[in-house]
């Protein structure tokens, strides 16, 4: 429950409640306590001053002080501490000295029993004194009205008892001294500043419960609530400030049967949600005086767990590649440039298509650098790269035991290291088929099941496939799952070979020989930028555009590394440059320069085999317009006879 918020440093209120004379006692005393305390003296008692007490809010008083019956009263129904003036020995034995001065018969009448210790005083010095008590307002009056009858003279008693007994026409001696009423003050300056302590302390484990992610509640021995934040408030739909003082399970019954019977965790429904329910003893005084009980939403638990298994190896997974270093200024590089913008903002599934070399992982690298995924893990694997057992086991990962040689703890998959980030499974279309229903389970569901284990495991990922092969053939063969080719080809981008973008061959070889001299300290200084090495190139652009370039830029790139070689021990011209000849070109790489039927047929067969990607494009786009020509045909900039002609070309 939490506690009115105050000023650490303000002065302690203070009120002094009192109905009779002792009031101007308070009056008397109250300027030697302005400075240390913020005091009020109340001219009301019983429950007027109650009323008062309550309706004061956040203004109320830190410590009350008043005496006799009036403070008995306020002790047992306020909620604020209450100080009695209690009087010393003194105060009595001065007090009915002057009292058998106004009397002959005396009587001393105080509130509850007279104390053992004042009668022993007065048989010792021998005062004659009737003593009499009274337990509220009304009991006095009787009480002072029963003396007079029995002839006493004179009455010392407290503010309420001296006023009646002066009423009915009888002598009264106030019983109270100023040194009784300041010890009174001291002790309520004493209580004040413990409570304000007090309330100090309990205003920061409030405020440390409150920020608190988890619910908790703290119980008394009897199951009864001692503090609740509004986290677990807020679930079980009640208030908390009104739960303090009553069974949990009165006011939550949703509870019964959720809770642990012993300290320990439990796993429990709560109004449709699913929480770990921790039990703990509060300790109080060296022992278990009650209990604590948290209450962690299992989503929350499950989603911590996944993201500190995505992070243990994030370093491991990691894009280098962005947008920017997709080098070419064609049509069809700008449009994939597009593309992967426009994709970045998804997480849907996408199928990039392209021939080998021509720079897929790249591609799906950049699309997760731009998305929302780029803080978490990019991991890429080549599916036609293990064999099935070993990929299965990579790619789902196995729990301790499940097969011979299997590591001790078992090991996560990389479905799962990629929770939150990119998966990229390249060469898709080489994934064996018992793989492709396990995979399919995985776009669909969301979780992963590893070797040996029937828990499945939630994973949040974007899936990223690529292939260099026409799918629609390997459907048609029974190689590729055509479900699973749906759930992939949500959207594609198809990459063009490098031979239908000649005017980029030029700056992506400048490029990648710029690259390569920075690994190569001899060029480093002959070649400083990118203009350096289009000039050491200039020489040879015309045979390098006339290649067919099967491979792609990845031939392309080891080409250039040959080219890096030769350019390092060539002697730089008059002008301090270095330029590579036809005639070096040919010697480092002789391949250029064939024209042999064997490499006539095979740029015959990548022709053919873009023109599957090409098509294979198109089928994407019509299954993603649901047949739509005309809508197809828009979004990617061509006719409807050219769509007809590329769809039967092939």
């Amino acid at each position: 429950m939490s506690t009115p918020a105050f000023d650490p440093a303000q002065r302690p209120r203070i009120w002094a409640v009192s109905i009779s004379r002792l009031r101007d006692l308070f009056f008397d005393i109250a300027s030697e306590y302005v400075e240390r305390a913020d005091l009020r003296i109340v001219a009301h008692g019983f429950e007027d001053a109650v009323h008062e007490i309550d309706a004061a809010g956040a203004g109320r008083p830190d410590v009350v002080i008043a005496g006799g019956s009036n403070g008995a009263y306020l002790k047992t129904r306020v909620s604020v501490p209450v100080v009695l003036i209690n009087p010393t020995g003194f105060d009595v034995m001065h007090a009915l000295a002057r009292a058998r001065r106004d009397g002959a018969s005396v009587a001393l009448v105080t509130h509850g029993d007279t104390p053992d210790e004042v009668k022993r005083f007065t048989a010792a010095y021998g005062i004659d004194v009737v003593f009499a008590s009274y337990q509220s307002a009304q009991d006095a009056e009787s009480v002072v009205l029963d003396l007079r009858d029995r002839g006493i003279d004179a009455v010392v008693g407290p503010g309420l008892v001296t006023d009646l007994a002066a009423h009915a026409g009888m002598g009264a001696v106030f019983l109270y001294s100023r040194a009784s009423v300041r010890a009174a003050f001291d002790t309520a300056l004493e209580v004040a500043q413990a409570t304000r302590r007090e309330t100090v302390r309990r205003q920061r484990l409030d405020n440390l419960l409150q920020h608190l992610r988890d619910g908790v509640v703290a119980l008394d021995a009897q199951g009864r609530v001692e503090a609740m934040n509004q986290r677990l408030a807020a679930v079980l739909g009640i208030d908390a400030a009104n739960a303090v003082g009553r069974s949990l399970l009165e006011i939550a019954p949703d509870l019964a049967g959720a809770l642990p019977d012993a300290d320990g965790d439990t796993f429990s429904p709560v109004r449709g949600v699913s929480y770990v329910v921790h039990r703990g003893p509060l300790a109080g005084s060296g022992t278990a005086a009650g209990t604590v009980l948290t209450f962690q939403e299992s989503r929350a638990v499950e989603r911590l767990d996944r993201t500190l298994r995505s992070r243990q190896r994030v370093q491991q997974f990691t894009a280098r590649y962005r947008l920017d270093d997709i080098v070419g200024a064609c049509a069809s590089i700008e449009r994939v440039r597009t593309l992967v913008q426009r994709y970045a903002r998804s997480d849907a599934t996408v199928l990039i298509l392209g021939e080998s070399g021509t720079g897929k992982e790249m591609v799906a690298q950049s699309m997760h650098q731009l998305s929302a995924r780029r803080d978490f893990a990019f991991v890429a694997i080549n599916c036609g790269a293990f064999p099935e057992a070993l990929l299965e086991s990579e790619l789902f990962g196995y729990e301790e035991g499940a097969f011979t040689g299997a590591r001790k703890g078992g090991k996560a998959g990389l479905i799962e290291v990629a929770h939150r980030g990119t998966l990229f499974l390249d060469e898709i279309a080489e994934m064996p088929l018992s793989l492709q229903s396990r995979l399919l389970r995985v776009l669909q569901e969301r979780e992963v099941v590893r070797l040996g284990s029937t828990e499945p495991t939630r994973v949040d990922i974007r899936v990223v496939a690529a292939t260099h092969r026409a799918l629609t053939e390997a459907i048609e063969a029974g190689r590729f799952r055509a479900d699973l080719y749906y759930r992939l080809n949500i959207l594609s981008i198809a990459l063009p070979p490098l031979r239908e973008r000649p005017g980029d061959l030029q700056p992506l070889a400048a490029e990648l020989l710029l690259q390569a001299a920075t690994r190569e300290p001899r060029l480093t200084a002959r070649l400083p930028d990118a203009a350096a090495a289009a000039r050491a190139l200039a020489g040879i652009g015309e045979p390098l555009r006339r290649y067919a370039w099967p491979g792609n830029v990845r031939e392309l790139q080891n080409v250039i590394e040959r080219i890096a070689v030769e350019l390092a021990d060539t002697d730089p011209d008059e002008a301090g440059e270095i330029r590579l000849t036809r005639d070096e070109l040919r010697t480092v790489a002789p391949e250029i320069f064939e024209s042999s039927a064997r490499t006539r047929k095979a740029a015959l067969t990548l022709r053919e085999r873009s023109r599957h990607v090409e098509a294979d494009e198109i089928r994407a786009a019509l299954a993603a317009c649901d047949g739509d020509r005309d809508a197809v045909c828009k979004a990617l900039g061509i006719s409807k006879t050219t769509l007809w002609r590329k769809l039967n070309t092939v």
